[in-house]
């Protein structure tokens, strides 16, 4: 079992032993035979396993050993392909690496090293029985290497049933921020998020920021809605075909995209080079994903920024990431966007208390908001044309007049019974 801080290295602690043990076997011979999977590495994402491929083919580039990746979301055929012509390391997602073992494409009766890497998102993701399917195709000697930023106990519980008396190395505190991240939050009222966040991007000039949301729907949202602000914006999400995801991603590093907006599919293992800013939208629910997601930027000894927009209702999850990183975060109040006096009070802490007693509100928050900045304000908020619009009650039938008294001239009496059976009766 091995953790550290997200962007140190841990792809490299397991691909490189795992290529130096393999070495002695390798072959040039172009039969599949002497190619068999000797490793498999499993992954929770498909930019994970991407990403993990690419590692092993450059750091073995000079090595006659073979590796692929197979994912979910493209077609199988290449893979099969790949995978006929022999492989000694495989790295693949759980799903779709069942469906090549109920095609009979791939075999493991050689597989002598088993890598969980990211163990606890696919306990979260779900994974675990497919896991434990895959473990039983497995042959029973083998070594197994599980890699994490994190450790929740969930995970623990996992590795007693998977690892035999298993070493720990743990680089860093358990689940441990990266020391080189900044982290900063910004109150803000619920309905004002997304004008701080192009104010922020428009005002400081931000080139390069990956923004996440809560949800793939909130996402789409969001960087429509930014579009709309001249802001070069694209998502990145679940829903999205692997080739979309991909051209989103290249467009991003590329710098043709200023704003990627992702859902915690892009918090694992995708290493952005020089990433400055994460931008926290939506606050994370699990205070570990939250240490992921600021994985992101601060990577390979660089520097980063890590922002959260909190609105009054995030305040417990806030709470429960200082508590895990350790670290008060520091609140800064942006002019125009804060939320009514009551929240601030609350989402600035004791430092807020200080407006209650000599000081105005105004004057107690103007020691967290820096120089003041003239706000650009909108007359009324844009409205979205998807989902945003406030619900407006219709009007209601109006209500019934009072009935006028009837006048003898001019007004039909109530008709009689009598009517109905041969006429009325005249006077």
């Amino acid at each position: 079992m091995a953790g550290a801080q997200t962007g140190t290295g841990k792809t490299a602690a397991f691909a490189l032993p795992i290529l130096q043990r393999l070495a002695p076997q390798a072959s040039t011979s172009a039969s599949p035979a002497r190619h068999q999977v000797r490793a498999l590495v499993l992954t929770p994402t498909r930019e994970l396993a991407v990403q993990v491929a690419e590692s092993f083919r450059d750091y073995g580039k000079h090595l006659p050993l073979r590796s692929t990746v197979v994912y979910g979301g493209v077609d199988m055929n290449a893979q099969i392909e790949q995978l006929r012509k022999g492989v000694e390391v495989l790295v693949a997602t759980p799903g779709r690496l069942l469906d090549h073992v109920q095609n009979k494409t791939v075999m493991f009766s050689q597989v002598c090293v088993l890598v969980l890497d990211e163990a606890d998102r696919m306990l979260d993701m779900g994974f675990l029985p497919d896991i434990k399917r895959i473990i039983a195709l497995l042959p029973r000697q083998r070594q197994n290497l599980l890699f994490s930023a994190t450790f929740p106990d969930e995970i623990r519980t996992l590795a007693k049933t998977l690892l035999h008396d298993p070493a720990e190395v743990q680089v860093a505190a358990r689940n441990a921020a990266a020391d080189l991240v900044s982290h900063v939050l910004h109150p803000v009222a619920r309905e004002k998020k997304r004008e701080l966040l192009a104010y922020l991007i428009q005002t400081r000039g931000l080139r390069q920021v990956l923004v996440f949301t809560g949800t793939r729907i909130g996402a789409n949202r969001l960087a429509h809605q930014l579009r709309r602000d001249h802001i070069h914006a694209d998502a990145i999400h679940g829903d999205k075909t692997q080739t979309e995801r991909e051209a989103a991603l290249e467009d991003f590093k590329a710098g043709k995209t200023s704003v990627l907006v992702a859902t915690d599919v892009a918090s694992r293992g995708l290493d952005i080079e020089s990433l400055p800013q994460v931008i926290n939208f939506d606050v994370p629910h699990s205070p570990e994903d939250y240490v992921h997601r600021i994985g992101r930027t601060g990577r390979a000894g660089l520097t980063g920024e890590a922002i959260s927009l909190v609105a009054p209702e995030d305040m417990e999850s806030v709470a429960a990431i200082e508590k895990l990183i350790k670290k008060r975060i520091e609140r800064v109040l942006v002019p125009g966007f804060q939320p009514n006096p009551g929240a601030v009070a609350t989402l600035m802490g004791g430092e807020a208390r200080h407006s209650n007693k000599s000081e105005s509100p105004k004057r107690a928050n103007s020691q967290h908001e820096g120089p003041r900045r003239d706000v650009p304000r909108r007359e009324t908020p844009a409205a979205d044309p998807i989902f945003s619009k406030p619900y407006e009650p219709g009007l209601g039938p109006a209500p019934a007049q009072p009935a006028k008294p009837e006048t003898a001239q001019g007004k039909r009496k109530q008709p009689q019974l009598a009517a109905l059976l041969g006429g009325l009766k005249r006077a």
